[in-house]
């Protein structure tokens, strides 16, 4: 399980909602990738992973995201602690 703080102003960076936000959010990024990589290599997820985070301006460390990887390599789930700031 990981652990972030986000702004409430930046939550929606985060997180996808119904308000219409242009931007694609890091939660929509982490489900499109977990539907279509499930399996591939773990280093070539936290790849896509760090892009669609650095995109969002969200600050996970290499461990967060090496583990997040390894949740969508084996199809498992992940659980992210949110704490809004």
């Amino acid at each position: 399980m990981g652990e972030i703080n986000v702004s409430s102003h930046n939550l929606g960076r985060l997180l996808a909602d119904s308000t219409g936000t242009p931007a694609r959010s890091y939660q929509a990024a982490f489900a499109e990738l977990a539907e279509s990589h499930q399996g591939r290599p773990a280093a070539e997820i936290a790849a896509l992973l760090r892009r669609a985070a650095d995109e969002a301006l969200l600050g996970f460390t290499a461990t967060d995201l090496y583990e997040q990887a390894e949740a969508i390599r084996t199809g498992q789930r992940y659980l992210l602690r949110i704490r809004v700031t």
